[in-house]
């Protein structure tokens, strides 16, 4: 069927009025909107359902809402026979996402589905944490997490408060495929609902405490700086951190303002120095120690701290989650709580710092693909037989203990705030922590490459750049032969020395690459589940003798970083 006969289905009186205009205008128009529009139907990635607002099956709508949710609900009938269902939905600042919580919540209600509703705005890990807290079989948030203000998203929970996975995606995913827009059952019964309101941010307020907390040191003293960058938290953060017991906490207050349209940033992105401008800038009026930014859906966490010249830098997503991370075990192995049966959860896109770290404190640090789901399932895997004690990933997300299964911004900024105020009670800083890290760990930097390439011809050129990696991997990168190739689509380890190929099926497949070389240097290639785009991740390592020689060794692992991009063709 080509992508005008597509279009024209959308012309059926069984499509409202406003949308059988909208689907008109691109007809007429012959607008290049048309095609991707209707090329294809919304897939779900690593994160969910994500996709830009409009008419046709590929974007965001209140029929590609509808149908993904009856399919859930066809779902969910069958994997629980005879029970009374329960469903919390959640949505974050973006336009339209509480109509659309409400219009998720009229389909589950109209299949006789129970709905836990929030009544405002709420981030994702307060989802994520009130799946469980309320024994729901499943959960719902709508967000497009960090990307431009056109999109918006779906992302589904299990009972276990974490993102499905296999094999509930894969049959979740077949059931929305099988249903009929004419199927769609969206006469709800508001008897069904049952709206969540404040009483539910204290639970999981004093759940994130208990979970990030280890000792009192210093909180009064910390100057922090904290925004919400227009988002959710502006519901949670600044109320836990008062309730942990900070007292310095300067509000960005033109950012705390919730809008979908994030009026005073390019990308609501922590992971963009740019998005904590005006942070920073208020940082220097306060002489802040720390700096805190949090995405719309209030999952991800971007921290800022004074460098060794004094002025605020952003740390990546790695360097955050070492300083966390080493934190946490250095604190179990005072308590006495390192038994030997525990473990960390990482990704195969995050610096392998990690697995030094857990080696150095008797842990176990096991990896999954990207995305924190998979975390989720490690967790679940061994549920009471294996202790979890925290996990992260290089796109700047934290968690910090089970109790939500999902990256948890929350937490993760109680407990940074704590090793801040620690540290400055210490004489330092947490950039000075950072290097005593790496001292014990050797020295990693690492560098990120998007190239974006939009609709349908950019989706082409991604799959031909994979293949391309794929069947020509580099023979060198920065001068370091690369002595491994993992494919995890192909689930193979080629180990060039030996010229053999073995086989990788301890995480499911999935389009990625990884280049190693002799020298350590890593490099992962895929194509982003969310986004239009293809990640290039690059890291290197050296050892780092002692602190002073720190800004030698960093220049030298930027130089490094910048020739492995040029070998890749990347600048």
């Amino acid at each position: 069927m080509t992508t005008l006969e597509k279009a024209k289905l959308w012309l059926h009186e069984s499509f409202d009025e406003e949308t059988r205009s909208a689907v008109q205008l691109l007809i007429d128009g012959n607008s290049p909107d048309l095609e991707d529009s209707f090329y294809r139907p919304l897939e779900f990635g690593t994160g969910g359902m994500r996709g830009i607002m409009g008419v046709g099956t590929n974007r965001l709508n209140k029929y590609t809402l509808g149908q993904a949710t009856q399919g859930l609900a066809n779902y969910m009938l069958k994997q629980f026979p005879g029970e009374e269902i329960k469903v919390a939905i959640a949505y974050d600042v973006r336009n339209n996402s509480k109509e659309f919580g409400k219009l998720v919540a009229d389909v589950l209600t109209a299949n006789g589905i129970k709905v836990l509703l929030f009544k405002d705005h709420r981030p994702t890990p307060e989802l994520s944490f009130t799946v469980r807290d309320k024994h729901c079989h499943g959960g719902i948030v709508l967000t497009a997490s960090h990307n431009p203000p056109e999109y918006n998203g779906y992302k589904v929970y299990w009972n276990d408060g974490a993102q499905i996975v296999p094999p509930h995606d894969e049959a979740i995913i077949a059931e929305v495929l099988a249903v009929q827009f004419s199927e769609i059952k969206s006469q709800g019964n508001d008897d069904l609902i049952e709206w969540i309101g404040e009483e539910q941010d204290d639970v999981y307020i004093d759940a994130c405490i208990e979970n990030s907390t280890y000792q009192n040191v210093g909180k009064e003293n910390l100057n922090i700086v904290f925004t919400s960058i227009h988002g959710t938290t502006y519901t949670t953060v600044p109320k836990a951190l008062e309730k942990a017991g900070f007292k310095k906490i300067d509000l960005v207050k033109e950012q705390m303002i919730p809008s979908g349209n994030f009026p005073t940033v390019d990308s609501p992105n922590p992971e963009e120095p740019a998005a904590l401008e005006m942070a920073m800038d208020l940082a220097k009026i306060t002489n802040a120690d720390i700096v805190i930014g949090t995405d719309p859906d209030g999952d991800r966490l971007g921290i800022a701290v004074k460098n060794l010249d004094g002025e605020i830098e952003l740390l990546n997503g790695n360097q955050t989650n070492a300083i966390l991370t080493y934190y946490i075990l250095n604190e179990w192995r005072k308590q006495g709580r390192i038994t030997g049966n525990e473990f960390i959860g990482s990704t195969i896109v995050t610096s392998d710092i990690f697995f030094d770290i857990a080696r150095k404190f008797g842990v176990q640090c096991k990896v999954g693909l990207t995305g924190f789901k998979w975390i989720g399932k490690m967790i679940r895997d061994v549920e009471g037989k294996e202790k979890f004690i925290c996990g992260g990933e290089e796109s700047f997300g934290f968690m910090t203990g089970d109790f939500v299964r999902d990256k948890d911004s929350c937490g993760s900024i109680v407990l940074a705030c704590e090793i801040a105020a620690w540290c400055k009670a210490n004489g330092r800083t947490m950039y000075d922590y950072l290097i005593e890290i790496y001292q014990e760990t050797g020295m990693y930097y690492e560098g990120l490459v998007n190239l974006v390439r939009k609709g349908r011809d950019g989706a082409e050129e991604i799959q031909n750049m994979m293949k391309d990696f794929r069947e020509n991997p580099p023979k060198q990168l920065a001068g370091s032969p690369v002595a491994e190739v993992k494919d995890f689509k192909e689930q193979t380890n080629f180990i060039v020395s030996k010229n053999e190929r073995l086989v990788m099926n301890e995480i499911p497949t999935s389009n990625v690459l990884i280049y190693y070389t002799e020298d350590g240097t890593k490099v992962c290639v895929r194509p982003s589940g969310t986004e239009p785009k293809i990640k290039f991740y690059i890291s290197v390592k050296e050892n780092l003798a002692s602190a002073a020689d720190f800004r030698d060794q960093q220049k030298s692992l930027e130089d490094k970083i910048n020739r492995v991009k040029n070998d890749l063709q990347l600048t």
